[in-house]
């Protein structure tokens, strides 16, 4: 039998234990997945059925899209306002996919049941593995845990509205973004990082009160090429300086 490989032989070779890889899944699935019991309520208070509101956690599983769905609906919105801003805030996760799919390279047949797990939390906690073992285990983890717990605390935020009261004075609404911003903070680690976060929310926030829900979101995005392109201008005429 092949001798068990240390965790000095695992941290050398770049690996990480599947115990803290599931570890790591396990908190951010708990963490998160509990959040689903602040849309439960928001749905709830927002008009939508106890039915309604769990088929959306069920079948469109992704976090911002569902709360800006209901906070269109809540704030007056038409349904298809509402739908128009959820999908736009939902395209996201079409870019994560891109990536993912090469990370992990799943066979065909399971690439369609992954694809409903390809949110904010999966992608981050596949990505920040060293290794393709641990990019499919956190995702798996990660996913499951979270569908799950989300589903659940849906539907029991949504039983238990009524007895919540006004959801607007609880800004529940805002736990699940609090929640993801809270993840993603660590991983900003250089200063071209942290510029593509800041002008992204600079964006973000600005187009809010002029653009419809959703649009600031993809807006936000152009952040990231933005910054590259004045980095590489900037080392282009630092080098040009030196000669």
């Amino acid at each position: 039998m092949p001798e068990q490989r240390t965790l000095a032989d695992l941290r050398a070779a770049g690996g990480k234990p599947d115990a803290a890889v599931v570890r790591d899944a396990l908190g951010v699935g708990v963490a998160v997945g509990l959040s689903g019991f602040a849309f439960g309520v928001t749905s709830a208070g927002s008009g939508l059925t106890l039915l309604q509101t769990c088929a959306l956690s069920l079948l469109v599983f992704t976090g911002a899209s569902q709360f800006a769905l209901v906070g269109a609906l809540a704030a007056g919105g038409s349904p298809l306002t509402a739908a128009a801003g959820a999908f736009f805030l939902g395209v996201r996760n079409a870019f994560y996919g891109l990536r993912l799919s090469q990370l992990l390279s799943l066979p065909r047949a399971m690439r369609p049941f992954a694809a409903q797990w390809v949110i904010d939390e999966t992608a981050a906690v596949a990505l920040a593995q060293p290794t393709r073992r641990g990019a499919r285990l956190g995702f798996l983890v990660t996913g499951l845990s979270l569908y799950v717990l989300w589903n659940l605390t849906t539907l029991l935020g949504a039983l238990g509205a009524e007895a919540i009261g006004d959801t607007d004075a609880w800004g529940l609404d805002a736990a699940g973004p609090a929640v993801f911003l809270a993840l993603l903070a660590p991983m900003l680690r250089s200063a071209t990082e942290r510029a593509v976060a800041g002008l992204a929310v600079v964006l973000g926030l600005g187009l809010l009160p002029v653009l419809p829900a959703g649009v600031p979101v993809l807006v936000s995005a152009l952040a990231a090429p933005v910054v590259l392109w004045a980095e590489g201008r900037r080392t282009g005429d630092a080098r040009e300086g030196e000669l």
